[in-house]
């Protein structure tokens, strides 16, 4: 690569060269772009662009710093050009990887990632609580509730005795009850509370 450039840049050179007599028309000897002190003759007569010459000429102040910019100072090996085109496998590893964990959910038969509740289920539970709260708010609106809230379905209020159902505000919802929805998932749990706040395993006896 370092070869191929200085070949370019040696023809880059000859080719200004060649160009010099015609952009300066001039009796005189053409300037010779030289790096050491090399004899060049026109017409029979020998001139020096050495250090000898009254003005010296830099090639350093024609080209300056530009045509050194956003060139790489150092080679990447073949392993750094591995790591950034495929990772690496423990950390970052971007090819496509075969998933082991997924798992066959038993109540819609959807695939899910294990470890993670079944989006299609989560999915159906989200839009019945969406309305469920809708109805909730269509009801009883932005006021303060201070009393028990009960969400009945279609049928269900005739079923429900009147002890459950006195002191609370009832909510009835105009469909039958999903199949997957079970009546104790909205009951309260029926264990007391403890009264205190250490823990203890349970199975010590």
């Amino acid at each position: 690569m370092s070869r191929y450039l200085v070949l370019r840049f040696k023809n880059i050179l000859n080719h200004f060269e060649r160009l010099l007599p015609q952009l300066f028309h001039q009796g005189g000897p053409p300037p010779a772009l030289a790096l050491a002190g090399m004899p060049s003759t026109h017409n029979g007569a020998t001139w020096r662009t050495g250090s000898d010459s009254s003005e010296k000429f830099s090639l350093k102040d024609l080209i300056g710093d530009g045509i050194l910019w956003a060139v790489p100072k150092h080679r990447r090996s073949i392993a750094r050009r591995l790591q950034r085109k495929f990772g690496v496998p423990d950390l970052v590893w971007k090819p496509l990887k075969i998933k082991t964990h997924l798992r066959n959910c038993t109540e819609c038969g959807h695939d899910y990632e294990a470890g993670v509740l079944c989006p299609h289920c989560y999915d159906k539970v989200r839009k019945e609580t969406q309305l469920m709260q809708d109805k909730i708010q269509e009801q009883l609106g932005l006021s303060p509730v201070e009393q028990e809230v009960v969400v009945l379905y279609d049928g269900e209020k005739r079923e429900q005795s009147t002890e459950y159902l006195n002191g609370k505000r009832i909510v009835e919802m105009e469909k039958p009850r999903p199949m997957w929805f079970s009546k104790n998932l909205i009951q309260k749990t029926t264990q007391q509370p403890a009264d205190t706040k250490e823990v203890k395993p349970s199975d010590l006896g």
